[in-house]
């Protein structure tokens, strides 16, 4: 069977490659437009594209999905599916309607929660015990067409959310291969998704991982998993963003008068803060322009933090 792959993430590699390793058919990738890197000096390939380059299949990258060409272009194939992983854009009306099948989505979640961008990332920001990825039927809504199939994985308390995207990137890969064989076969009942317990997440940026230090130390150990290894959780001193991560909440009852942020310790047991209810400790720092490192090894060198604060 002919197949049009559409993604651009790291995410989505594991499905593509999954694809061509099968039985079926990748005709042509679809992944969006080249952008310069972080320091806009040097312009990037998607891990999609370099995937695509690495196995010769064509490459579309458009930058209008109802670009009569590009949509011709896509009639071309003839395709029986079209596979959309992590691709980044809704499609319109004019391409899901030309797979003799249909557009088949892998979403990171457990529809119908966690519609929308880095369902990973809240999932765990939010304290879920679970996780998991949705095959769907696409319509024109965000995460809103029929399931097809699930699959679930646990969330542990001290997993990031890089582990979590690597674990479900590699079973949705197998989760969606079976789906294609499985529909075409007649072998699924497609599912309509409960509006009623649907929710939306939001893009998550570089700001998303600032630490309220009057929250719990649950809720802030959760953002720093979260948020691990981006954009990364961060905290204010003296105007400097700090990095910090390896978060683990220790079972401490401190003076109340102690102002959450107050640094109280800084050396081989970590970075530990005192937060709304308790204390938190962190394994890893990083200072503006340098790696990150073991707080032991920048206690050594640096100035003592301990009794500063960062800002609320």
């Amino acid at each position: 069977m002919n197949v049009i792959f559409m993604g651009t993430p790291d995410f989505a590699v594991d499905s593509l490659k999954k694809l061509i390793e099968s039985e079926f058919e990748v005709k042509a990738v679809v992944t969006q437009p080249d952008r310069p890197n972080s320091r806009g000096k040097k312009v990037v390939f998607s891990p999609v594209k370099q995937t695509a380059l690495d196995n010769g299949i064509e490459i579309l990258q458009p930058t209008k999905l109802k670009d009569a060409i590009f949509i011709e272009k896509l009639k071309s194939y003839d395709p029986d599916y079209i596979v959309v992983v992590a691709y980044g854009r809704i499609l319109p009306s004019e391409i899901l309607s030309i797979p003799n099948y249909a557009c088949i989505n892998l979403h990171a979640s457990i529809l119908p929660k966690y519609r929308g961008a880095a369902p990973l990332h809240w999932a765990v920001i939010e304290g879920e015990k679970k996780s998991g990825a949705t095959t769907m039927i696409m319509d024109q809504g965000m995460d809103t067409g029929d399931m097809l199939y699930k699959f679930e994985v646990e969330i542990t308390d001290d997993m990031t959310t890089g582990c979590l995207h690597d674990i479900i990137s590699k079973e949705g890969a197998k989760l969606l291969i079976d789906t294609l064989r499985d529909y075409a076969a007649g072998k699924i009942k497609p599912e309509k998704q409960n509006e009623d317990e649907a929710t939306y997440t939001k893009m998550i940026n570089r700001d998303t991982g600032k630490i309220d230090w009057s929250k719990s130390s649950a809720e802030i150990h959760n953002l720093v998993r979260g948020t691990f290894p981006y954009p990364g959780a961060f905290a204010l001193l003296k105007g400097e963003r700090i990095k910090l991560s390896n978060s683990k909440v220790l079972d401490a009852k401190l003076d109340t008068k102690i102002l959450p942020g107050t640094i109280l310790d800084a050396g081989s047991e970590g970075l530990i803060v005192k937060t709304g209810n308790g204390a938190l400790s962190f394994e890893e720092i990083q200072i503006p322009g340098k790696k990150r490192m073991k707080v032991s090894d920048y206690a050594r060198g640096n100035e003592s933090l301990i009794g500063k604060r960062f800002e609320p």
